[in-house]
C-alpha cells in the first residue's frame, strides 16, 4: 500500500496516515492514474460512484481502530471534538481533535494542505483542512488552540506535519488571496511570487509554517510533497477535474 505515514517525532502512541490515489477500486479519472483502475478516491461529493467510494472507505476502515469521524468541510476555521461527531450527521467543520484513544480524526483533501498536530506527550492530536481560505481564516491556529484548551495548558508544546498539497510552482492565485493572508499573517507577502500577468504564485507550505509560528508551534515537519506535480500518486483539483479526494487521518492508541 503506497499510503503516506508522516515522518515526524511524534509520541509512540500517535498514529497518522494519508491515503494516495492508489489502493482502491475507483476507475476512470478517479483511478490510480488518469483513466486507470484501482483508485483510492474517498470523496463522496467528487462525482465518483457512491458505492465505489464506499468500498474505498471500507478498505481504509480496515486499517483503522474505528470509523473515521468524517466532516462536512466548508473551507473555514471551525474545529470540533471528533468524539462528538455523529457518523450519521456529519459536523460542519474543517478540523477536528481528540484526546480519546481509538477516535479517528479525518479531513479530505485534493490540493488543500492537511496539517497534522500532536502534543509532545501524545495526549491530544488533531488534523486541519488548510487550503488558502482555511489558512486565511485561521484554521491552523484554531486547531492548536482547541487542543491546548483540552489539555488545559495554553502553552502546551505541539508538533506539526504539513502533508502533501499543491506546491508553490503551481498554485497561481489572485491579489485577493495575498490581501486575505496579510490580514492574519504579517509576513505573508514572502510566500507570494508576483507574475507578469498580475497573478501570484503562492507557497501554501510557507503560509502554513507562518500560521503555525503564529500559533506558537515551533516543531514543524513535512511540507515538501506537491500534489499537482505527481499525478501517479496524488489527485489534484487544480490539475484535473473531475478528480478524487485523499483522506488525512490521525488518532491515539
Amino acid at each position: 500500500m503506497s499510503w503516506i505515514t508522516p515522518d515526524w517525532p511524534a509520541s509512540r502512541n500517535v498514529r497518522a496516515l494519508m491515503t494516495t490515489r492508489r489502493g482502491g477500486v475507483s476507475t476512470g479519472p478517479y483511478g490510480s492514474t488518469p483513466d486507470d483502475r484501482e483508485g483510492m478516491n474517498v470523496g463522496l461529493a467528487s462525482g465518483d460512484d457512491v458505492a465505489v467510494v464506499a468500498s474505498n472507505r471500507a478498505r481504509l476502515r480496515a486499517a483503522l481502530p474505528s470509523e473515521p469521524r468524517w466532516l462536512t468541510q466548508i473551507h473555514g476555521a471551525l474545529v470540533v471534538d471528533a468524539a462528538q461527531v455523529d457518523s450519521s450527521v456529519k459536523a460542519v467543520a474543517d478540523a477536528s481533535f481528540t484526546d480519546a484513544a481509538g477516535v479517528v480524526c479525518v479531513v479530505s483533501v485534493a490540493d488543500c494542505m492537511p496539517v497534522f498536530l500532536a502534543d509532545v506527550s501524545g495526549r491530544c492530536v488533531g488534523v486541519a483542512h488548510a487550503g488558502w481560505r482555511g489558512v486565511a481564516a485561521g484554521v491552523i491556529q484554531a486547531t492548536a488552540q482547541a487542543m491546548r484548551r483540552r489539555l488545559e495548558n495554553p502553552s502546551a508544546e505541539l508538533l506539526a506535519y504539513l502533508g502533501p498539497a499543491i506546491g508553490p510552482q503551481h498554485f497561481e492565485v489572485g491579489a485577493e488571496v495575498l490581501d486575505a493572508m496579510l490580514l492574519l499573517l504579517p509576513d505573508a507577502a514572502t510566500a507570494f511570487k508576483e507574475q507578469p500577468h498580475g497573478k501570484y504564485l503562492a507557497d501554501l507550505f510557507t503560509l502554513g509554517r507562518q500560521a503555525l509560528d503564529h500559533a506558537g508551534v515551533g516543531c514543524i515537519y513535512g511540507g515538501h510533497d506537491c500534489t499537482y506535480s505527481d499525478p501517479a500518486l496524488f489527485y489534484s483539483y487544480r490539475r484535473e477535474r473531475p478528480t478524487g479526494r485523499h483522506a488525512a487521518l490521525i488518532w491515539l492508541v
